[in-house]
């Protein structure tokens, strides 16, 4: 299937406490050509979508630390912004993509690069 040209030209914010899982996922990402931006924290990537107005793809974790989990973040963000397109993750919570919200996709982690492409391209 081919991958949708805006979501490939869309900044992807990755939201990830573990440092070397957000730099392997930012490296899968500019790999594939995804401008990336990046946040440790749920509670520090609302401050990056407050003031960037480039985000077309939110990629986050669901447990961090902070005042919000991954979940919360992307319910906040398909609320204030529906053009973002949502992939959460996990290796601990198995849901499922209908546990999105706004037609947003789950990946199971670990995943690949052409795992995370495909949520992404298919995410709404």
């Amino acid at each position: 299937m081919p991958f949708d040209p805006a979501a490939m030209s869309a900044t992807v914010l990755v939201v990830e406490d573990e440092s070397m899982v957000r730099t392997v996922a930012v490296d899968m990402l500019e790999e594939a050509g995804f401008p990336v931006l990046q946040a440790a924290t749920a509670d520090a990537a609302w401050a990056i979508l407050e003031r960037a107005e480039e985000i077309g793809v939110l990629f986050t974790d669901v447990d961090m630390p902070g005042s919000m989990d991954g979940l919360a973040l992307a319910s906040r963000v398909a609320e204030r912004w529906p053009h973002i397109r949502l992939v959460v993750t996990s290796g601990r919570v198995g849901l499922r993509d209908a546990d999105m919200p706004d037609d947003g996709r789950f990946l199971l982690k670990p995943y690949r690069q052409a795992q995370l492409l495909n949520a992404i391209d298919t995410a709404a």
